[in-house]
């Protein structure tokens, strides 16, 4: 573990938990299977490098996103000897028994803010979705298992462009009547933006206290770690990212990846804000994620290393004239 660099932002928390997310949402739009072996090996070096909450699957239907057709398998495979908290999103009962037979430490059920993504992501209307949120709960709370409630588009629609604060306060309420208080608030086509985020953070502690909100960005528009920020000044203490920047819903026009978990603990570094995440071993399983990916991923931190790096001045051509 790498002790934070940088000093401490006034305002923000002393620590945070980072959501590695690029297992499942990261990897569920790839056109190309990753053998389950890689698999279990991403997530087993970043536990090793400090993290200690992953979403590492999804107990979906294979022929929807073929890519988590291992879904109980890469749970098998994963080291839990360091007490990391592995989660998994269910859809619907028949997937949250798969979840609890595969021994998952917490189920995520979602849905969209706007009707129509909700139709397009999973062919639901929003109340289809909360009603079937009941019987997932239910076997869930037999197998003695906690549910996190995430919420798509909670600040934006590719189809309806601005979603009222309203939309999004009612289903937080909905979850927390069913026993959900682990939120997470996703920006599903990165149309987040500072301001929005301090309006709906505030909103959600202002009418469903009890929520413990997560934070999920995308750096569609370049703003990703900006909402970031505006998250930690309204105390925000958990935050969810892919690593390498992995990413993109596959029901929604235009979207790319999330945030970026390396630059997000970079960030967090020169802030002074501890994650226990040790930066130089996440760059190398972000290398190791891009090798196995075959492609070049739109994280930086990995490309450029992080700010006091230095290098030999032999390592440049000196300028002439």
């Amino acid at each position: 573990m790498t002790a934070p660099t940088g000093h401490h932002v006034k305002g923000f928390p002393q620590t945070v938990s980072v959501i590695e997310v690029g297992p499942r949402d990261g990897l569920q739009s790839e056109p190309e299977f990753m053998p389950t072996d890689k698999k279990i090996a991403l997530v087993n070096c970043q536990i090793e490098a400090g993290i200690r909450h992953l979403e590492v699957t999804s107990f979906v239907s294979p022929r929807a996103v073929p890519q988590m057709r291992d879904a109980a398998e890469v749970l098998a495979g994963i080291d839990r000897t360091k007490g990391a908290v592995l989660t998994a999103l269910v859809p619907n009962a028949k997937g949250a028994e798969r979840a609890a037979e595969a021994g998952v430490d917490a189920m995520v059920v979602f849905m969209s803010a706007s009707e129509s993504h909700n139709l397009k992501n999973v062919n639901r209307t929003r109340t289809q979705s909360l009603e079937g949120f009941a019987e997932i709960v239910r076997i869930a709370g037999d197998a003695d298992i906690p549910v996190f409630g995430a919420i798509a588009t909670a600040f934006g629609c590719p189809f309806e462009g601005d979603v009222p604060i309203n939309s999004v306060v009612d289903i937080a309420r909905a979850y927390r009547d069913m026993g959900i208080t682990m939120l997470s608030l996703g920006d599903t086509t990165g149309m987040a933006t500072p301001p929005l985020v301090q309006e709906r953070c505030q909103a959600l502690g202002q009418t469903v206290p009890e929520a413990d909100i997560a934070l999920h960005f995308h750096n569609t528009r370049g703003v990703g770690l900006a909402c970031v920020y505006a998250g930690l000044l309204e105390g925000i203490t958990r935050y969810e990212a892919s690593i390498g920047g992995l990413g993109g819903c596959p029901f929604a026009p235009k979207a790319t990846g999330n945030i970026c978990t390396e630059d997000l603990v970079y960030m967090l570094d020169e802030c002074g804000v501890e994650s226990g995440i040790d930066l130089r071993k996440l760059v190398d399983v972000s290398r190791q994620a891009e090798t196995a990916i075959g492609r070049i991923l739109p994280g930086q931190v990995m490309k450029a290393g992080p700010r006091l790096q230095t290098y030999g001045m032999d390592s440049v051509a000196t300028a002439n004239g």
